[in-house]
């Protein structure tokens, strides 16, 4: 990190890391490199879903609860966190990806970053996949999910990306062999046509049940 700061023209650092790998001391260390160099910090989580299930099936090693802990610690520097999700993940379905917006919404999170799950070759869900252990949604559930999510996204929240890559070569299944521009304008053109915009169903939070109760009357 010190090296890192030494470089010229550099105006943030940012650190990808887990929700159980979060320490005061470390945040301590980091605050101290902020204040001596000027630099500002940004902090990337890995939550990936809020479903406990999911999170168990692939092994992740931790719950929801270790990230919210994450982002309320670090929020407390002042540190920009990003949230790095998948909304394909098997197993999910359309109500944990607009669960998972809703949660990120009610956090100090300041920016996120969606991957389409891809299976690289040789690893564990590689076998799983490949002996139908696990199944995957299609493209247009996925892009369905996608745009709930946004739809239930605070709009201040920026989204860095939608979509993941890996080498053809690398993968046993990566966005439904269709590349990454054609999927994005694909979701453009469904948002366009549904109307759907970042944050058009963020009306669960500050008190949704009494604004209903207040309609009402």
């Amino acid at each position: 990190m010190l090296e890192a700061s030494k470089v010229p023209d550099i105006v943030e650092i940012a650190i990808s890391t887990r929700p159980d790998c979060i320490r005061e001391d470390y945040l301590d260390v980091l605050n101290r490199i902020r204040e001596t160099t000027g630099i500002q910090i940004a902090i990337e989580l890995g939550l990936q879903t809020v479903n406990y299930h999911t999170l168990k099936r692939i092994s992740r090693g931790h719950t929801l609860a270790e990230y919210i802990d994450a982002v309320l610690r670090i929020s407390r520097y002042g540190y920009d966190i990003c949230t790095h999700v998948i909304l394909n993940l098997p197993g999910d379905e359309m109500d944990d990806s607009i669960e998972t917006a809703k949660i990120l919404s009610a956090l100090p999170v300041q920016i996120v970053k969606a991957h389409s799950l891809y299976i690289a070759k040789d690893t564990r869900l590689c076998d799983d996949y490949e002996n139908g252990t696990i199944s995957l949604c299609e493209k247009e559930e996925y892009l369905n999910r996608l745009i709930a999510f946004l739809e239930h996204l605070n709009p201040d929240i920026a989204v860095e990306r939608l979509f993941s890559r890996i080498p053809e070569k690398d993968a046993v299944f990566c966005n439904w062999n269709t590349s990454w521009w054609k999927l994005r304008d694909e979701l453009l053109l469904r948002m366009e046509e549904q109307n759907s915009f970042q944050g058009k169903k963020l009306n669960y939070l500050d008190g949704a049940a009494l604004r209903l109760l207040d309609n009402k009357e």
